[in-house]
């Protein structure tokens, strides 16, 4: 099953598997690739059967970064990039009350680190490479970059990263906390559809209610965080 231009969407019992498809490109996001995105995040979301969501990319990359050849059809850089981002796929994703999984593999650039970041667990083919060179073409990171990296490695590592734009390798990614592992690449998808399938085994109520206390607690005063977490528990037992 899939139905959408730029994406390829299914399910395998309680996961659904989203996997980037515009290989000639590397998966580079456009336009037509959000809107894809985001009406197969909302069929996840709204599937009662599904428990847990896994990324892929087809072809040689993850996601090679925003696409653009489609800046050269808008009248300013400023105005196409405004365009990509109108659709909030990137708050879908934060929204999104299922375990995420992304496995990555090629190249993981600007828009795929990004779409990696809002994941809760990621895995990667050894070999993977990875880059926000977004300040060195004259603009900044525009789908959470500049909020998530730091989050996930330390703000000093995260601007060394931003600042100077350059490439890491796998092994880095790892050691700097960006990744949850590293796996061959010709077992990947199966080792992402593996994991997925533990994560739909959680009870769902559960699997939910800790993701919100970790992902909203993080950004607030430990009090406030641990009252946050005796709320969320006690409205899960009830």
């Amino acid at each position: 099953m899939s139905g959408f231009a730029t994406v390829i969407y299914s399910k395998d019992g309680p996961v659904a598997h989203i996997s980037l498809n515009r290989p000639q490109s590397l998966n580079a996001y456009n336009i037509q690739m959000r809107d894809d995105f985001s009406q197969a995040l909302e069929a996840v979301q709204a599937d009662s059967e599904v428990r847990s969501l896994l990324i892929t990319g087809q072809g040689r990359a993850f996601c090679a970064g925003a696409d653009l050849t489609e800046f050269g059809s808008a009248p300013s850089q400023t105005i196409a990039r405004q365009v990509r981002w109108e659709r909030d796929v990137w708050g879908q994703m934060l929204a999104l009350s299922k375990p995420v999984v992304a496995a990555i593999h090629g190249y993981c650039i600007g828009s795929g680190v990004e779409i990696a970041l809002l994941c809760d667990l990621r895995i990667a083919a050894e070999g993977t490479v990875f880059a926000l060179p977004e300040v060195h073409l004259g603009m900044i990171p525009a789908a959470g970059g500049t909020q998530t990296l730091p989050r996930s490695i330390g703000r000093s590592k995260a601007l060394e990263l931003l600042l100077t734009g350059r490439r890491l390798d796998a092994k880095e990614a790892l050691s700097l906390r960006l990744l949850t592992r590293l796996v061959p690449q010709d077992s990947l998808v199966s080792e992402g559809l593996f994991l997925a399938q533990q994560l739909a085994g959680l009870d769902s109520e559960y699997a939910s209610s800790a993701k919100h206390c970790l992902l909203r607690g993080a950004d607030l005063p430990l009090p406030q965080a641990l009252a946050l977490e005796s709320r969320v528990a006690a409205r899960a037992l009830a």
